[in-house]
């Protein structure tokens, strides 16, 4: 039985350009696909946020439209109220890296709003990307890679990542509203970005770095991770 931290971003909303508040938190599938995954397979699952605070889903990742469905979404739902590690965080500062076999981080506009500047969530990646353990990011979640920064370096750039897309958040409405744009900063902060088709799973793998570039990639994220451990 491996150990998996999840990193969650413990925003409820994410601040726009204009300074209005647009709710958020994560986003379901991107937890439930790997929690379900991960469990199912005997692993356990401790969750961390900044101070400890319980996950905010967001609600729009809960409409049957955008879940596929009503069923699904029904099914989300109930994997979301079931897990006891979602009740029960932990605070990021207290977590160790030496504690889990593997990190994951799933998105959703929240980490926009915490993760990329939280200096604990900087300094597990850092620490997850020397180890060699298995490190999973998907969609919005690859912001906590800005936190890694120190003196405007990171130990990301030159790896191969992809994230949520600039098309994929014209295509949502939000990226006029947005103070920045994801992809662009991590093409800033030095990293290789490469992007598949919208909406689509699309996942790219270097070395113990998983990434997937957006909610429909975090089943796909989960079978790599699982593979590997």
């Amino acid at each position: 039985m491996a150990k998996f931290l999840f990193v969650m971003t413990g925003a409820a909303y994410w601040t726009l350009k204009d300074g209005t508040r647009h709710a958020t938190g994560y986003w379901a599938e991107e937890f439930v696909a790997p929690y379900r995954a991960f469990t199912e397979a005997g692993h356990e699952i401790t969750v961390a946020t900044p101070g400890g605070v319980v996950p905010y889903v967001d609600m729009m990742s809960l409409r049957p439209d955008l879940a596929g469905g009503a069923e699904t979404a029904l099914g989300l739902e109930e994997t979301i109220r079931s897990a006891e590690a979602l009740r029960r965080p932990i605070m990021l500062p207290d977590a160790r890296l030496d504690d889990y076999d593997a990190l994951y981080l799933p998105g959703g506009h929240g980490p926009m709003e915490d993760l990329w500047q939280d200096a604990d969530a900087g300094r597990l990646l850092t620490a997850a990307l020397a180890s060699g353990k298995p490190l999973g990011i998907v969609c919005h979640a690859p912001a906590a890679m800005l936190a890694t920064r120190i003196h405007g370096r990171s130990p990301f750039a030159g790896r191969r990542v992809t994230a949520f897309t600039n098309e994929e958040e014209n295509a949502v409405g939000l990226a006029p509203m947005a103070r920045w744009l994801l992809e662009d900063e991590l093409v800033a902060l030095g990293v290789e970005f490469s992007k598949g088709e919208m909406w689509r799973p699309y996942t790219v793998t270097d070395g113990n770095l998983f990434t997937g570039q957006n909610p429909a990639s975090s089943a796909e994220l989960a079978g790599r991770l699982l593979k590997v451990l």
